[in-house]
């Protein structure tokens, strides 16, 4: 294909492009029968010569007159502003929020609907008055984490009369970062990443961490160390009741997720029980940092902080890099994998889905 036919077709695309963004129209349901009818009863006009019956044919071709009219006019001089939560959670519905506003002098806009091209996210306005500002509200939900890019909104109408579905799509970027699941199982050697931590079973609740400075007595809950257990007070009140000991608060735990692991369920399993140990330090206000390939999250506590960390796993690529080293004390971090032991000398290697977490060489 020589150069001149290849820039003509490529203008020809361009500007069907520019065209249909502009504007689409579609019939209804409606408007397809009443578009059948009015064929009908033209045909039927000119062939008998009715003059009431080219009474009929002209009101309804005024009528899809004024319909195509109308909604032309509806979609004018419109502006939209999208307001983005600042993450959204995987299976947890995502408030976003839409600004319009109607920029002509007399008319009102009515049956507005909003709708986003890369997501089954819709919202709706019954009426925009001239030079008035309306918020919409719309939900959708997310399967996979990651960060989902926004380039268009899509305006439709089926004003007045129902016959013509008219869109035009207006360009706003924008992004909306997906947050991995917390609610995973966290092995008890999540939070306690030292070498003297107590080895435990995946349990969603563990004890209060590394044997520090006795704090006081609870209820025994599952997943709690059984040597923790204070056995004449049990006895005395006829229901397990364990020892609590103070967490040696300043020193912060560093989860280091392994992202050599090919791209797959295992892999984000992985990461998700990451963000879950994240969310159980932040929840016991307990310092806690994070390396995940190319992304470094310094020691800090509160939920600000776990935004940040889920932030950062939700643009993780796996297979991408290897487990990132920098500025991580291997002697109060925990390795969170899916693949086999990187002998790494990491103080506990996390497997989701094995049984036991086992020490590092």
């Amino acid at each position: 294909m020589d150069r001149p036919q290849a820039r003509d077709e490529g203008f020809l695309k361009q500007s069907w492009t520019r065209l249909r963004a502009w504007r689409r129209l579609r019939f209804t349901r409606a408007g397809l029968l009443f578009t059948v009818g009015a064929l009908a009863v033209g045909f039927v006009a000119t062939n008998t010569g009715n003059n009431l019956l080219f009474l009929l044919l002209g009101a309804m071709l005024g009528a899809m007159v004024v319909s195509g009219w109308l909604s032309e006019r509806t979609l004018r001089r419109l502006r939209i502003v999208r307001v983005l939560p600042s993450g959204a959670r995987v299976g947890q519905p995502v408030p976003v929020r839409y600004r319009l506003t109607n920029g002509k002098r007399r008319l009102t806009s009515f049956a507005l609907e909003l709708s986003e091209g890369e997501l089954p996210l819709g919202a709706f306005l019954s009426r925009v008055p001239p030079g008035s500002t309306v918020e919409a509200q719309g939900h959708t939900s997310f399967e996979r984490r990651g960060v989902h890019r926004l380039t268009t909104i899509t305006l439709a109408t089926e004003f007045p009369f129902g016959l013509f579905r008219k869109e035009r799509d207006l360009p706003l970027g924008g992004e909306i970062v997906v947050w991995p699941r917390t609610d995973r199982p966290v092995p008890q050697a999540g939070l306690g990443a030292g070498r003297n931590a107590p080895d435990a079973r995946a349990s969603p609740r563990a004890s209060a961490g590394p044997r520090g400075e006795f704090r006081n007595l609870r209820e025994y809950r599952h997943g709690d160390d059984a040597r923790d257990i204070h056995w004449r007070t049990s006895a005395r009140l006829h229901r397990p009741v364990i020892r609590e000991y103070e967490r040696d608060a300043g020193e912060p735990v560093w989860v280091v997720l392994d992202v050599s692991a090919p791209p797959g369920d295992e892999a984000e399993y992985a990461l998700e029980v990451a963000a879950s140990i994240c969310a159980r330090a932040a929840r016991e206000q307990r310092p806690f940092a994070l390396a995940a390939g190319a992304f470094e999250v310094e020691s800090g506590t509160g939920e600000g902080h776990l935004e940040r960390a889920l932030d950062a796993l939700a643009r993780v690529e796996f297979g991408s890099r290897g487990v990132a080293t920098l500025n991580v004390p291997r002697n109060r971090a925990v390795l969170v994998t899916s693949g086999p032991s990187t002998g790494s000398g990491f103080a506990r290697v996390i497997r989701p889905g094995g049984p036991v977490p086992e020490e590092a060489a």
